[in-house]
């Protein structure tokens, strides 16, 4: 079966600056064709100057949901008529459903990420996560891992960033809505970095470091840090081995990247517009193996 537009064809779409690199169109419309659903889903470069004007449109045209990127996901946030707890508690959206009107803000990020662990093998609850970063990307995991059950996040990032203030006012919003204890620490303390990687069932590194161009780059010194039985995660896809990863599977970790993230997180905002399980792995083995 071909994807066809009719007048009854439901539209889906990316919004945000830059756009034209995303693989969200080719997933979405692959799993609407590989379901025979009648939707398409396009591409949009919104920048922050038009945000409104857009939303306005998309609205005026009834668009059955979208997803947001960089630098709308706050401000969907503000404009959401409703919120997902996910969304509150990150203060970012990255995918919105319109029901009779109304703009409801989800956030599928973290649920990305904490799927992948799941997938993994591991069982979030009860256990504690060491993470590297304080981005929009660390709000999300943290967020998430915290909803899932996990006990104790600690976060280790920039003292004094923008970034880091927004996560520590996350944090006190998480603590009331969640029994999961949320530390800060100074990246540079690697004594206490140790530590607590000791005591994590998860490492997860949510910054740029070792993103390409600048793949020599890592956030851990050497492999001793390790501990056997450790989940090393890193939110970076290209390279699709960053040093970190390659230095933990050289402990004898099990190690994840960026791309199975990206996937689930596709795919929950997927089953918030249709109702329906988008194909993962049948999308899984076409776009990401």
């Amino acid at each position: 079966m071909h994807l066809s537009i009719s007048g009854h064809t439901g539209l889906t779409a990316l919004i945000g600056s830059p756009v034209a690199h995303s693989i969200s169109p080719a997933m979405h419309n692959e799993a609407f064709r590989y379901l025979g659903l009648d939707y398409v889903y396009l591409a949009f470069d919104v920048t922050a100057g038009s945000f409104d004007a857009a939303v306005e449109g998309l609205k005026a045209i009834h668009i059955k949901g979208f997803n947001c990127t960089m630098p709308l996901k706050r401000l969907m946030c503000q404009r959401a008529d409703r919120l997902s707890d996910a969304a509150r508690l990150i203060g970012a959206v990255n995918t919105v459903v319109c029901e009779d009107g109304a703009l409801i803000g989800h956030n599928t990020d973290g649920y990305g990420f904490m799927q992948s662990v799941r997938e993994k093998g591991y069982n979030p609850a009860g256990g504690e996560m060491t993470l590297l970063g304080s981005g929009g990307a660390a709000s999300a995991v943290v967020a998430q891992a915290a909803l899932d059950g996990l006990s104790h996040i600690h976060v280790f990032s920039r003292p004094g960033s923008v970034s880091t203030q927004c996560l520590t006012e996350e944090a006190r919003r998480i603590r009331e809505a969640s029994p999961c204890r949320i530390s800060f620490y100074d990246l540079e303390n690697l004594s206490r970095l140790e530590d607590c990687i000791g005591r994590s069932t998860i490492l997860v590194n949510t910054s740029s470091v070792g993103m390409a161009p600048h793949t020599d780059a890592c956030l851990i010194p050497d492999a001793s840090f390790f501990p056997k039985d450790l989940l090393v995660a890193d939110v970076i896809y290209n390279p699709k081995e960053t040093k970190l990863l390659a230095m933990a599977k050289e402990a004898g970790c099990p190690v994840m990247n960026g791309l199975s993230m990206l996937l689930h997180q596709g795919a929950r905002a997927f089953e918030i517009w249709t109702g329906q399980k988008m194909p993962v792995e049948h999308i899984r083995e076409k776009f990401f193996s």
